[in-house]
């Protein structure tokens, strides 16, 4: 029986494997030449495939701009589908160019651009590409299509973490559905704003939204929507800490999902299952599925969701393998740092201030009417920003300056080793860390040169690469310079001055970070081993760091 049953679905995927193949040979026929008769022929492998209804046959006639148009139009539609992001970028912006200023079908193709954007983690397109399209469906007046529209916007909103702004969209977006009487369109929206609650942390809010979606969705007999919905709902479910459900839900929906090759929507199933498994500390049995996922995203180039499958590996292997916890998060670190640009998130907040219905329906007028007060108010701001900005750098110097002169203290206190007169009722004795008066007894030069020292050491502090040698070339110093100058501002040696830094930071990860575990700490203090961070730590306060995080 099992092996008719992987007979069956080999066939099945050969049989869909089969059909893209046709339907990419029928649009490189259409590139190679554009006619009626090859598009007529791609749009027939559409139909074959499922992806459309029927559609009209193109006459000779047809003009050449329209017959692209339309088929490079349904082409990025389709490797979107096919999660071929990159392809169906190239159609659509190709499409894109063939329409008119005044083509109500324009929109689609805007917002079939902000979707492909957003599986590409351009987020600065999506949000461009999406905010025209709600400007043209706006002026159309469809609620149906505006609906849609401003669905993908909050998608892209949320996608982008701002949450907050897609919760005022989607429920204009509601509105809109509401007024269009399409339950279809209804039950995504109403799926988009369960996720979006979601993301917000009401959940009490997002299971509603997913369960009305879900009813909707099975009097329509919809079954791949449902099984989107029953993950909605699941997310809903982890936020109220209702993970067995939630397990059952993905348990459930995942197969379906890679049985239909939804395989996108099945990496986020399996991101979940991992979810609600590590929140029953059932970590072993999370592993595998946080790394099918991170696989799959990894292929499909989604940097969004590979970096939640990275997050949760670290999170996994944390009590059960620390080597392979720390190379998920240093991956973890990677991915999140090239997510996102500096312009990725001035964009979208221009975006979100520029976004109201009121003025996506009045722009144009509104900056023709205003474009002088608009220059005039831009030089002021300009200036203002100016201003500000040198404030901001007059007083970031300054307050560098009195933090650096705040650790030299510190590291003078920790060099004294002069823990509080005796014991608390554990035996673990404190250090001092009451200041010594302004000057702490050291000339400015002899500060400055302190300063430059403790800035050298914590910045080298996290790559290990902070020995003497190492400081001393940082400085422009010979080792025999360093180590005079060290004597003289300090009165001790390089190597003792270089320990104190550790100690006055990890004295400070200890009480201002709580949750981190000493092994952490060790690492960025510069430590290789945990045991050999406890025996300095011991020696220079008197207690192992866990007593004296215990007493701070």
């Amino acid at each position: 029986m099992k092996r008719t049953l992987t007979m069956i679905m080999l066939a099945l995927l050969t049989g869909v494997s089969m059909m893209a193949q046709d339907v990419e040979a029928a649009l490189e026929r259409f590139d190679k030449q554009a006619s009626a008769a090859n598009a007529n022929m791609f749009f027939g492998e559409l139909e074959n495939a499922e992806f459309i209804d029927e559609m009209d046959d193109f006459g000779d006639n047809t003009p050449i701009d329209s017959l692209q148009q339309q088929v490079w139009f349904w082409a990025a539609e389709w490797m979107y589908d096919q999660q071929q992001f990159d392809k169906a970028e190239a159609y659509a912006l190709k499409a894109l160019q063939k329409y008119s200023p005044s083509n109500q079908d324009k929109a689609d193709c805007l917002n079939t651009l902000g979707c492909i954007y957003v599986r590409l983690s351009d987020f600065k397109q999506a949000a461009n590409y999406a905010k025209q399209s709600v400007e043209i469906e706006m002026k159309g007046g469809d609620h149906d299509r505006i609906s849609s529209s401003l669905n993908t916007l909050a998608g892209i909103y949320m996608a982008g973490y701002q949450a907050k702004e897609a919760e005022d969209i989607i429920l204009q977006a509601i509105e809109h559905a509401n007024q269009a009487n399409n339950p279809g369109r209804k039950a995504i929206i109403l799926g988009m704003a369960s996720e979006i609650y979601h993301t917000l942390g009401k959940d009490e809010k997002a299971l509603p939204y997913a369960e009305q979606a879900i009813e909707i969705e099975k009097e329509l007999g919809r079954t791949p929507k449902l099984m989107i919905r029953l993950s909605q709902k699941g997310s809903a479910l982890l936020g109220l800490h209702r993970y067995e459900e939630a397990e059952d839900i993905y348990r459930q929906i995942a197969p379906e999902l890679k049985a239909m090759g939804d395989y996108h929507s099945y990496a986020i199933a399996l991101n979940r299952l991992g979810m609600s498994l590590l929140c029953q500390e059932r970590q072993q049995e999370a592993i595998p599925y946080y790394k099918e996922a991170a696989e799959l995203f990894s292929k499909m180039g989604d940097l969004y969701n590979e970096i939640h499958s990275h997050k949760g590996l670290y999170e996994s292997y944390w009590t059960l393998n620390p080597d392979s916890a720390k190379l998920e998060l240093d991956r973890f670190d990677l991915l999140k740092d090239s997510l996102y640009t500096h312009s990725t998130a001035e964009a979208l907040s221009r975006y979100n201030a520029e976004f109201g219905n009121d003025q996506l329906q009045q722009e144009n007028a509104k900056v023709r009417q205003t474009h002088r007060r608009t220059i005039a108010f831009g030089i002021v701001l300009i200036v203002l920003i100016a201003l500000v900005a040198w404030l901001v750098v007059r007083y970031n110097r300054r307050h560098w300056q009195k933090q650096m002169q705040e650790l030299v203290k510190e590291v003078e206190k920790t060099l004294s080793n002069s823990p509080l007169k005796g014991e608390d009722t554990n035996g673990c004795s404190l250090p001092l860390r009451e200041g010594r008066g302004e000057s702490g007894g050291l000339e400015g030069a002899d500060r400055q040169f302190l300063m430059r020292v403790i800035e050298a050491v914590n910045a080298a502090m996290p790559t290990g690469n902070f020995g003497v040698e190492q400081i001393a070339s940082e400085l422009n110093m010979s080792v025999q310079t360093f180590r005079r100058r060290m004597q003289s501002a300090a009165g001790e040696s390089p190597k003792a001055y270089i320990q104190a830094i550790q100690m006055e930071k990890a004295s400070r990860l200890l009480t201002d970070k709580l949750d981190m575990p000493i092994s952490k700490v060790a690492n960025l203090c510069g430590f290789d081993e945990t045991s050999s961070f406890g025996h300095t730590f011991r020696r220079i306060y008197g207690c192992s760091p866990s007593e004296y995080r215990d007493k701070r």
